[in-house]
């Protein structure tokens, strides 16, 4: 392998490896947001939760049921 030939091979593994560090850098950065949307996301579901529950309680206070689940 000639001189050439070794600096062009040098400058195409130089041009792929600064091509993989960008890539790595996106996927820290998607990395990173997508783990802030999980946790709002949880933290939207707990509260969910707590509204269906003191949703639950209102129906069952308004529409009470008998003993076999029939309105009274």
């Amino acid at each position: 392998m000639d001189q050439a030939q070794y600096d062009d091979l040098l400058q195409r593994l130089t041009a792929l490896v600064i091509k993989l560090d960008e890539r790595y850098d996106q996927l820290g950065a998607n990395y990173d947001q997508l783990t802030r949307f999980i946790d709002e996301q949880r933290l939207f579901n707990r509260e969910q939760v707590a509204i269906n529950q003191r949703l639950e309680r209102l129906i069952a206070r308004v529409f009470p049921l008998d003993e076999n689940g029939r309105p009274e």
